[in-house]
């Protein structure tokens, strides 16, 4: 039987993989709106994909919750309303708790000092600058840091079920909310709590902070 790492290597895998990426790309840069409606040969267009490459990764969008496939009227790209928002924040929260009591276990108090050291540089230069590319950096690194604790789990499944769902938050985010001068403190303040909570090694505290930095996310995108 194949492993896991010579399936990657194959061609046919690159050319599905590619074909994912470029449409999440599509969706992430705008090029694809929540709720749209498509044909296939529009994405064929849109992605450069052939019309059998495209076939090959609708089941897989399909599977994921990213497109709908409605019969005689096209392809709907996900749509983004209140039980969507509500559902992708739940995961969302479900999957961090778990990373970041695997972090209060296992993450060395050097690696938390540096992102907390990463978010302090940023907020510095926020007080004088604040500028896109200050925000988009400080973007970064939220994402960054939640990445890293479920990176840092080693958990494959936990990986690509938070990845998929990412996605989700990533549409959210751009489509009702992003970071800005104004909320980025508050965030890495959040961030903050979270972080000492695992340096002081309280499973508790930890878990509590993250519920809550979660749960304020989803109130801010939930009141637009």
């Amino acid at each position: 039987m194949q492993n896991r790492s010579s399936r990657a290597s194959t061609p046919h895998h690159s050319v599905r993989q590619t074909a994912y990426e470029l449409f999440q790309d599509a969706l992430l840069d705008g090029r694809l709106r929540p709720g749209q409606l498509v044909s296939q040969r529009d994405l064929v267009d849109l992605l450069h994909l052939s019309i059998g490459a495209l076939r090959e990764l609708l089941p897989r969008l399909q599977a994921e919750g990213l497109i709908v496939v409605l019969p005689q009227r096209g392809i709907q790209i996900l749509s983004i309303d209140l039980p969507m928002i509500r559902a992708a924040f739940q995961m969302r929260a479900a999957l961090e708790r778990e990373a970041v009591l695997h972090a209060v276990r296992k993450m060395p108090d050097e690696t938390l000092r540096q992102q907390r050291s990463r978010h302090e540089a940023i907020l510095e230069e926020l007080k004088t600058d604040a500028t896109d590319e200050v925000l988009d950096r400080g973007q970064e690194i939220d994402t960054g840091f939640h990445q890293l604790l479920i990176q840092s789990m080693g958990n494959d499944l936990i990986k690509q079920a938070y990845d998929i769902n990412f996605i989700r938050i990533r549409l959210i985010n751009l489509d009702r909310i992003r970071l800005s001068s104004q909320i980025l403190p508050d965030a890495f303040a959040e961030h903050f709590v979270v972080i000492d909570a695992i340096l002081s090694r309280d499973p508790a505290r930890a878990a509590v902070a993250m519920d809550d930095h979660i749960t304020h996310a989803r109130d801010r995108a939930l009141e637009l």
